[in-house]
């Protein structure tokens, strides 16, 4: 029989138990979190005669936009995309922190220079009970890990 102990260290960490910091600060309430993901173009090209065969030659490499989900509070996303409306951009710094089940942070990642670039209101429905959710919508420079 396994040890527990070993066995537990290769499970996968769940993906309900997360944190995500703005501009260093812990913004907790978030229900979801995309465009954890990095993706590069390639160009293919074939050589003369040879028609079994194509070269697979990297290109540029490009970030998704980062989207964030929570329930609608008084704190609203709103406020930091009015400001990109005016042209008051301002660049924060995100990190998004994955927890094992202990509550301890195993994975980070980073994204720099991240504004946002689109705002979604909530779907209201007087037949539903569900909690009324804004999406923001985010660019940033790059992703570390």
């Amino acid at each position: 029989m396994a040890n527990t102990q070993q066995s537990r260290g290769v499970d996968p960490y769940r993906a309900f138990r997360f944190k995500v910091e703005l501009g260093g600060i812990i913004s907790g309430g978030f229900s979801e979190v995309t465009g954890l993901g990095v993706e590069t173009e390639v160009e293919t090209r074939r050589e003369g005669g040879e028609n079994h065969y194509e070269y697979k030659l990297p290109k540029t490499t490009k970030y998704p936009n980062l989207t964030l989900k929570r329930g609608i509070s008084d704190d609203s996303l709103w406020n930091w995309y009015k400001d990109v409306i005016y042209g008051n951009i301002k660049r924060q710094d995100i990190s998004v922190c994955l927890l094992n089940e202990t509550g301890d942070e195993v994975m980070r990642w980073n994204f720099q220079g991240a504004y946002p670039v689109k705002w979604d209101g909530p779907t209201l429905s007087a037949a539903s009970a569900t909690v009324a959710v804004e999406t923001l919508t985010i660019a940033h420079h790059g992703l570390q890990k």
